[in-house]
């Protein structure tokens, strides 16, 4: 088996830095990385997320639309939680089990309510050429459970991407 590469700030739970991962744990690993808000450092998530996705068994188009979504996750937290002030952190926790991977981004910036954003109705939306606004409903299309967490000191989106053995979507 491949070795993964897990950059040099993940670590697994009890702290202790992990140079591989199992390819389908049975118990639960988790792996963290911390970035800065900045979205230069958006390539190191998605390389981070990626490489663990891959470890964990998905096919090319499921780790491609995992990246994409905590891509998208990141790049909204760093627009409009933190108004783009790039000496803020941005803490990415990939928890996986035997069949579910979970990918927890979390903040400590401007509140966010989720009920507040109607989805696009992708018609109009492309009719009138409009850009920006599709983070959301793009997650919710790319991973198979997206949940929002407003924490009084901080602000938590989980996507949840679930394994199914010899189905890779």
């Amino acid at each position: 088996m491949k070795k993964a590469h897990v950059p040099r700030s993940a670590f697994i739970s009890n702290g202790k830095k992990k140079s591989s991962l199992a390819k389908k744990p049975s118990h639960m690993i988790e792996l963290r990385l911390r970035i800065a808000s900045n979205t230069e450092e958006l390539m190191h998530v998605r390389k981070f997320v990626s490489e663990a996705a891959k470890q964990f068994g998905f096919g090319d188009d499921d780790i491609n639309n995992i990246a994409l979504a905590v891509d998208e996750a990141c790049t909204n937290i760093i627009k409009h939680a933190y108004n783009y002030a790039e000496d803020q952190d941005i803490n990415v926790v990939v928890t996986m089990n035997k069949t579910e991977f979970q990918v927890q981004i979390v903040d400590h910036g401007k509140h966010f309510d989720p009920e507040r954003v109607q989805m696009p109705e992708m018609k109009e939306y492309l009719s009138h050429y409009k850009r920006g606004g599709l983070g959301m409903y793009l997650m919710k299309k790319l991973v198979d459970k997206v949940e929002y967490s407003i924490q009084p000191k901080q602000n938590v989106v989980r996507l949840t991407k679930y394994l199914h053995h010899g189905v890779s979507r």
